[in-house]
């Protein structure tokens, strides 16, 4: 029964999904940005009752919340678990191609946010920096999560993130999640976040109001490159890892 009730669950949120205006809703979100059922039916090219219709059902299937604030009513992603399931079947669409070559737009494929951490080419890299350096190496079970080192705890005080309150947020540490433009792994969990919000504040990227993109400032740029010894390549001149694609899609 309760396998039955599962297959249940799961065809129904896969049809929650499947409705094209919903789907336009849902990846307009994935920005971590919140919003209004107006711009949501603009978004989705539907009437505004259309809309309400739509947002409705993804609320009962628990892919969005609600907020209320006096007379306004905004929607975001119920969380992160809904943010890389759909970063999850980004990759899959993409399957039936005979071979991978991306497609997505340069800014958006250069940097974007994936919920609440940085995805693209530049989240990659800075991925990529983080193992080679030994500042995260694999955890030592299937659990698909990163264990950070002595040398990486450093250098993130270093960098000033405050470690000891990352650490005690109920999520994961690190974890790795499927790029779907690259399909290799960035950074996800407390930690990809914590680092995502370490580079708006320092105005290393900036982020658009009204989509994914993040965009590299020169002040960035510099600092990734010194810092970090990122040489900043496009997707499709960077480098082949030897982390397993079998990354988590859930911090």
């Amino acid at each position: 029964m309760d396998c039955l009730d599962s297959e249940t669950s799961l065809s129904r949120i896969a049809g929650a999904i499947a409705e094209p205006a919903r789907t336009k809703m849902l990846c307009s979100l994935m920005d971590g940005h919140a919003r209004t059922s107006t711009e949501m039916a603009v978004i989705a090219n539907v009437s505004p009752s259309t809309a309400s219709a739509h947002l409705t059902r993804l609320k009962e299937d628990g892919l969005i919340t609600l907020y209320i604030q006096g007379r306004h009513r905004y929607y975001s992603l119920a969380d992160a678990h809904v943010a890389q399931a759909l970063e999850a079947l980004m990759v899959i669409s993409q399957n039936a191609a005979p071979a991978f070559v991306p497609t997505t737009p340069d800014r958006l494929q250069f940097a974007r946010t994936c919920y609440d951490h940085m995805a693209g080419t530049l989240g990659v890299q800075f991925h990529d920096h983080l193992i080679d350096s030994g500042w995260l190496t694999p955890g030592l079970d299937a659990s698909n999560t990163y264990q950070l080192t002595p040398a990486g705890e450093n250098a993130m005080k270093e960098l000033g993130l405050e470690i000891t309150a990352i650490k005690a947020q109920r999520r994961r540490l690190a974890c790795p999640c499927l790029d779907w433009s690259m399909r290799r792994p960035h950074l996800a969990g407390a930690l990809g976040a914590a680092f995502l919000q370490l580079f708006i504040d320092r105005k290393w990227v900036t982020q658009d109001l009204d989509s994914r993109v993040l965009a590299l400032t020169p002040k960035g740029r510099k600092a990734f490159c010194t810092r970090f010894g990122l040489t900043l390549e496009m997707a499709s001149q960077a480098r082949p890892v030897s982390i397993p694609v079998t990354a988590t899609y859930a911090q």
